[in-house]
């Protein structure tokens, strides 16, 4: 008689193991390294990889809700804040760094559903965590 999977030794030892931890900042204004930085943290999440994204700078533009990029990326004609769209669906976290809103023309309110603004104390303790790889765009 086969062992039931709840008592599986292997199974019960995967059950027990935390998610692997991202943090992605992005920067840049340019729309393929945006593109890429998306487009990677999205195959990271779907690995089963937990992410927090921060978007800093230029690339803060990705997270206000009126903002769409001047030209579709090939091969698939995917663009940045659409991927960024499905990471947040997906469950990441996801938040424009503390001095985006102060210096720019934007409210908190501009911001698309999902994002929040990053609280730096926050984000210094998720940069800080030894379980948490740390990508930079």
């Amino acid at each position: 008689m086969s062992e039931s999977l709840l008592t599986d030794p292997n199974v019960a030892q995967l059950a027990d193991v935390e998610p692997e931890q991202a943090v992605v900042i992005i920067t840049s204004g340019a729309l393929q390294t945006q593109g890429m930085a998306v487009v990677l943290s999205r195959a990271m999440q779907e690995q089963g990889v937990q992410l927090s994204i921060l978007l800093c700078d230029s690339a803060a533009e990705l997270a206000v809700a009126s903002y769409q990029s001047a030209e579709a990326l090939a091969p698939k004609g995917m663009k940045p804040e659409g991927v960024l769209q499905q990471i947040i669906a997906a469950g990441a976290y996801v938040a424009v760094c503390a001095l985006y809103l102060p210096n720019s023309k934007y409210q908190e309110e501009d911001l698309r559903e999902g994002v929040s603004v990053a609280q730096p104390a926050q984000m210094a303790q998720l940069l800080r965590d030894p379980k948490r790889k740390v990508f930079t765009f």
